[in-house]
């Protein structure tokens, strides 16, 4: 993973290899989740994707649980230097669309979960025909 590619014009370099966090919290404990990501930054990874939705779908979950697991190991790992955190808003089903202040909502639960300062790469989960890009550029 040692060739970076820039993500559009942002910036942002990362390997061709983006660890998904979509099964931290759900499938994946604590303990588990934390040796996967520590192998896959000690190995040469450096992007982790989550969204405030994992793992809202499963009995008992309300979203943020992938978030709150990759906040713990950020905490506990010291490894955030390390790291382009990527994170979705949108399809929360309790929080559903990105209007502006939806959006705004959802990043401050994403950086507090997350327990860091900034998010490298916000995306949008998916398309939301009822708000205009006005909205959210």
């Amino acid at each position: 993973m040692q060739q970076k590619r820039e993500i559009g014009r942002s910036g942002i370099k990362i390997a061709p290899l983006v660890l998904g966090g979509n099964v931290f919290g759900w499938n994946a404990d604590q303990a588990t989740s934390s040796a996967i990501l520590d192998a896959f930054v000690d190995s040469g990874g450096d992007a982790v994707d989550t969204a405030d939705v994992y793992s809202a779908w499963a009995p008992g979950h309300k979203g943020g649980e992938s978030e709150n697991v990759i906040g713990a190991w950020l905490k506990q790992s010291g490894k955030r230097n390390r790291v382009v955190i990527c994170t979705k808003v949108g399809m929360l089903p309790t929080r559903l669309g990105i209007k502006r202040q939806n959006i705004i909502d959802a990043c401050e639960d994403s950086l507090r979960r997350l327990g860091i300062e900034t998010i490298d790469l916000y995306w949008l989960h998916r398309d939301d025909e009822a708000t205009g890009a006005d909205e959210y550029t």
